[in-house]
C-alpha cells in the first residue's frame, strides 16, 4: 500500500484528528487559518478551535486576484500561474502560522483548503443550458501538500455540483452537524462578500434544514469603496454612516429577480458588482449622488436584501433566533439595518453559541474534511435539496 495512502488510512481511526481549516473570500483581506481539534463525525462531530488567526494578504497577492476575479474574460496565462502561486502564498502562511503558535506540521493530520473563488457559474445566472452548473476556486491542493508537507483535501464544491447542486452554499453541512438545537429553529446568517444562511429547524420539527444565498452582503460595498476611496472595506461604516440612504436608488437596486426567487439559490459577485450599481444609477437618473450617500444606500440594500430574504422565512417560524458570522457583522450600520428590519427576531453573534465569528467558515471546512475521511454521506441526509455527499479531494505530499 502506497505509505500516504495507509497514513490516511490511520488519521480516519483517530478518535480525535486535527485538521487546519483554511478560508480566503472575496474581500481579500486575508487567509483565515483554523487550527481545530476534531472529535467523531455526524452529529457526534465535537469541534475545538484551538488556534486561529488571519493573516493578511499582501497588495501583491491582491492585484493578482483582481485581475481574474468575476471577469467573463481573463488571460489564461493568468488564470494558469495564479492557481499555483494562490496555493504556495497560502501554503507559506500556514507554514508562518503553525511556526507562530510553536506546533510542527507533523502534528497536523490535515489541511482544509477552500481555495480562492474567482468565479461562480450556475445557470440560474448564466441562463446558459448548453453548459452546466459551474464554480471555480484556484489555489492548488497538491502545492499546499508539497509545501507544508500535510496532506491536504481542497476543491469541495466540485462534488456539490457534480452530485447536482450549485456549489454554494456549503456551509450547510457543518452548520448542520454542529449547531442544530434541541428546541430553537436557528438561522446561521454569514455575511461575507455574499450573504448567505443556514435553516436549522429545532431537532423535533417537520422542516427540514436548507442554506441558501440571499444577495449582496459586503461585494458591492466593497468594490465602490476601492474604486472611489482605493481602501478595501468602509472600516465601522465611516463612510456610509456620514451619508444619506436615497430612496430612488434603493428601489431599483431591489428591483432585481434573484432576490424573489424561491429558496435555495446562489449567486456572486458575477451579478452584485459595480456594472450592477452604474446600470440602477442611470435608470433611477441618481449618476449626480456623493459616494457618501451612495454606500449609505447600498448599505441599506444589503440590509434589506439579508433581512426581506430572512422575513419570508421566519414570519409564521416561533423561537427562532439568527446568529450572524462574518465581516458584516463588523460593520455596525448594516447589523443596524438588519435588526430593524427584523424587530421581532433575536439577531446576535455566533459566539452566543460558542463559536468565533471570524473562525466560523475555516472551522466549516476542518468539519468537511473530517466528513471526508471519517464520516459518511447519510450523516448529512436530513439537508434539503442539497446532495448528501463528502467532499474534497485529496492531494498527499508527496
Amino acid at each position: 500500500m502506497n505509505s500516504q495512502i495507509e497514513k490516511l488510512y490511520k488519521i480516519s481511526k483517530k478518535e480525535s484528528r486535527l485538521i487546519i481549516g483554511l478560508m480566503s473570500g472575496t474581500s481579500l483581506d486575508g487567509l483565515d487559518i483554523a487550527l481545530c481539534k476534531i472529535q467523531g463525525s455526524g452529529f457526534d462531530t465535537q469541534l475545538e478551535i484551538l488556534h486561529f488567526d488571519t493573516l493578511p494578504y499582501q497588495d501583491e497577492f491582491r492585484n493578482h486576484i483582481r485581475k481574474i476575479f468575476a471577469k467573463p474574460e481573463i488571460q489564461q496565462q493568468d488564470l494558469c500561474g495564479i492557481n499555483p502561486y494562490v496555493a504556495i502564498v497560502h501554503a507559506n502562511l500556514i507554514n508562518s502560522a503553525l511556526a507562530n503558535w510553536k506546533i510542527n506540521p507533523s502534528a497536523v493530520d490535515l489541511i482544509a483548503s477552500h481555495g480562492q473563488t474567482v468565479y461562480h457559474a450556475p445557470q440560474s445566472l448564466t441562463k446558459n443550458p448548453d453548459l452546466p452548473n459551474s464554480t471555480l476556486q484556484i489555489g492548488d491542493g497538491d502545492h499546499i501538500a508539497v509545501h507544508s508537507k500535510i496532506i491536504t483535501l481542497s476543491d469541495f464544491r466540485q462534488k456539490h455540483i457534480a452530485a447536482g447542486g450549485e456549489g454554494a452554499p456549503l456551509a450547510a453541512y457543518g452548520d448542520f452537524l454542529l449547531f442544530t438545537d434541541a428546541i430553537e429553529n436557528r438561522i446561521l446568517l454569514n455575511i461575507g462578500g455574499i450573504s448567505n444562511f443556514t435553516f436549522l429547524p429545532a431537532k423535533n420539527s417537520p422542516l427540514k434544514a436548507f442554506a441558501t444565498d440571499l444577495g449582496p452582503g459586503n461585494t458591492l460595498m466593497n468594490q465602490y469603496m476601492w474604486r472611489h476611496f482605493n481602501r478595501e472595506m468602509d472600516l465601522n461604516a465611516e463612510i456610509a454612516a456620514s451619508g444619506t440612504v436615497n430612496e430612488t436608488l434603493l428601489k431599483h437596486l431591489l428591483q432585481e429577480d434573484f432576490l424573489e426567487l424561491a429558496f435555495p439559490k446562489t449567486t456572486g459577485p458575477e451579478l452584485f458588482n459595480l456594472d450592477y450599481l452604474t446600470i440602477k444609477q442611470e435608470n433611477s437618473d441618481t449618476q449626480h449622488l456623493s459616494p457618501p450617500d451612495v454606500m449609505a444606500t447600498l448599505n441599506m440594500f444589503s440590509a434589506l436584501a439579508i433581512a426581506n430574504g430572512i422575513q419570508r422565512l421566519t414570519q409564521d417560524l416561533n423561537n427562532a433566533a439568527i446568529y450572524v458570522s462574518g465581516g458584516g457583522l463588523h460593520n455596525p450600520l448594516l447589523m443596524a439595518n438588519i435588526r430593524a428590519g427584523l424587530p421581532s427576531v433575536k439577531v446576535t453573534s455566533i459566539d452566543e453559541i460558542d463559536m468565533n465569528p471570524d473562525a466560523k467558515e475555516a472551522c466549516l471546512f476542518a468539519v468537511l474534511a473530517n466528513e471526508a475521511v471519517a464520516g459518511k454521506p447519510e450523516n448529512v441526509a436530513g439537508l434539503k435539496d442539497s446532495p448528501a455527499v463528502c467532499m474534497g479531494k485529496v492531494s498527499f505530499p508527496f
